[in-house]
């Protein structure tokens, strides 16, 4: 018993630790990002992030716009109000499905390659060669993906955004039978602009975490082909977490200020 307790704390220490070695390489990075920035990189990486997400990001909001519609259409139903369907799915996505499922489509598929290439790059010691030629593999390997995923996932979660509601709308007016004036009509009255804006805030910010996290853990990798096979695993559920514990503290702030 003491020594499973003992194991215990000690996971606990080196997870503690790991944290911190994290927080500290954030901070190191922070001055990278007022050097000369490399935009042809930098163009390449919105490339691979957001050209090679976007058929993801379709195929996920189409049917999460269809799903929620169809979910909310029983419980409203019950109550006659399936007119205020369309702004609850609204509220929805722009607020929370968008921001969330668009960040993991975008883990799910750049994220974790950002983690692989890198870590393979550091076990074959060609981050070792980067350094020797004088040159700070951080600001070659690093900030362009984060750069790239901070412009990159806004406007995948305004195209999220806007074909999960188009579906929406299309399974509630030719499925369900609900009257698209009055469809549309709600979600005008009630809209305002904050309702968007906390989303795409959340989405820059979830840009920063997640390739942050990807493309730490692929730095720090080491052990040959197994060791970045787990760096991938690693990046791919820190950046999860990382996206619904966010989730929640930014809902949470943008409640108390009235978003």
């Amino acid at each position: 018993m003491f020594f499973a307790i003992g194991s215990f704390f000690l996971s606990l220490v080196n997870q503690m630790n790991e944290f911190g070695k994290f927080v500290i390489f954030q901070f190191e990075l922070i001055p990278l990002f007022f050097r000369r920035v490399r935009w042809n990189v930098v163009i390449r990486e919105i490339y691979i992030i957001g050209v090679g997400t976007i058929g993801v990001i379709l195929l996920t909001s189409f049917f999460t716009g269809m799903v929620s519609a169809i979910q909310l259409y029983s419980g409203f139903h019950q109550f006659g109000i399936e007119g205020f369907m369309g702004y609850t799915i609204f509220l929805s996505i722009t607020k929370e499905l968008g921001p969330v499922f668009g960040s993991l489509m975008v883990i799910s598929r750049a994220v974790s390659s950002m983690a692989a290439e890198i870590g393979t790059m550091r076990v074959t010691e060609q981050i070792d060669a980067i350094e020797t030629l004088a040159v700070d593999s951080r600001e070659l390997l690093i900030i362009p993906k984060i750069i790239a995923s901070i412009i990159s996932l806004p406007l995948l979660v305004i195209v999220f955004d806007f074909v999960g509601n188009f579906s929406a709308f299309l399974i509630s007016n030719y499925v369900l039978g609900i009257n698209p004036i009055t469809y549309q009509n709600i979600i005008l009255q009630n809209l305002v602009l904050e309702d968007i804006y906390s989303g795409i805030i959340k989405a820059f910010i979830f840009g920063y975490l997640i390739s942050s996290i990807g493309t730490y853990v692929g730095y720090i990798t080491s052990g040959g082909a197994k060791g970045v096979g787990m760096a991938t695993t690693k990046a791919v559920v820190y950046a999860a977490v990382c996206v619904f514990m966010f989730n929640y503290l930014l809902s949470s702030l943008f409640l108390m200020l009235g978003w």
